[in-house]
């Protein structure tokens, strides 16, 4: 279904040391930068995805009759409601080493 759905990623809250989330650039805001940055590209990915597979569901009506129950949307929605939240799976993706990051301003010797 999704690629996103074989993520190691924990779904709970978890802390995370400082040290190890900013080794790779030494900079602990460019790794937070560089993380959320692949977290929102994450969420637009999954985001396409859903509203995808929800349009393949969808009735266009303009009346207001009864609006039926899809037993199949229902669990396509519960499906992405159980993934791994976005950021999780950048940090996952980060420690990794996964995510592709370099310094723009470094100039090239």
């Amino acid at each position: 279904m999704t690629k996103y759905m074989n993520s190691k990623a924990s779904v709970s809250t978890q802390t995370y040391n400082r040290e190890s989330i900013e080794n790779p650039t030494e900079n602990i805001y460019e790794a937070i930068s560089i993380i959320a940055k692949r977290a929102t590209q994450i969420n637009l990915d999954i985001k396409a995805e859903l509203h995808e597979k929800l349009d393949e569901f969808a009735t266009h009506n303009d009346s207001l009759e009864e609006i039926f129950e899809n037993k199949e949307q229902i669990e396509v929605s519960k499906f992405y409601e159980k993934l791994p939240k976005p950021q999780a799976m950048a940090i996952e993706e980060w420690f990794n080493d996964k995510i592709y990051h370099r310094n723009t301003d470094e100039t090239e010797e």
